[in-house]
């Protein structure tokens, strides 16, 4: 008979408001704490709190770990390139929100892909 230990994806429903303490995102990301340091003094990720263990992480910190993560593994690129990366995608993200509103505020249908 077949053994059916197979691993079931597993999904995590995250909050924006949700807080990560430095350990938290560590386990969650399956890093070292010297990552999560590094990603801090490139400026990828901002912690509140005192330094080290006492820093606290938003889900922000989350997701900008995980895409830098993928852009290391994925791409090659160092945490310098991933800082890069990571502010232009959020400067993206910035102009296609303000298309949005300009294309509501005037009544019509734009889809941001198309430009």
């Amino acid at each position: 008979m077949a053994n059916n230990n197979t691993q079931q994806p597993s999904a995590e429903l995250i909050d924006e408001q949700t807080i990560f303490s430095m350990a938290d995102l560590c386990r969650s990301c399956s890093v070292e704490a010297e990552f999560i340091e590094a990603m801090v003094e490139q400026g990828i990720i901002e912690p509140s709190g005192s330094r080290g263990t006492h820093w606290c992480f938003t889900a922000s910190s989350l997701r900008r770990t995980r895409v830098t993560l993928h852009l290391q593994k994925d791409l090659g690129v160092n945490l310098a390139g991933a800082a890069l990366a990571l502010d232009l995608l959020d400067h993206i993200e910035q102009i296609e929100s303000r298309l949005r509103r300009l294309a509501a505020a005037s009544g019509s249908q734009v889809d941001v892909r198309d430009i």
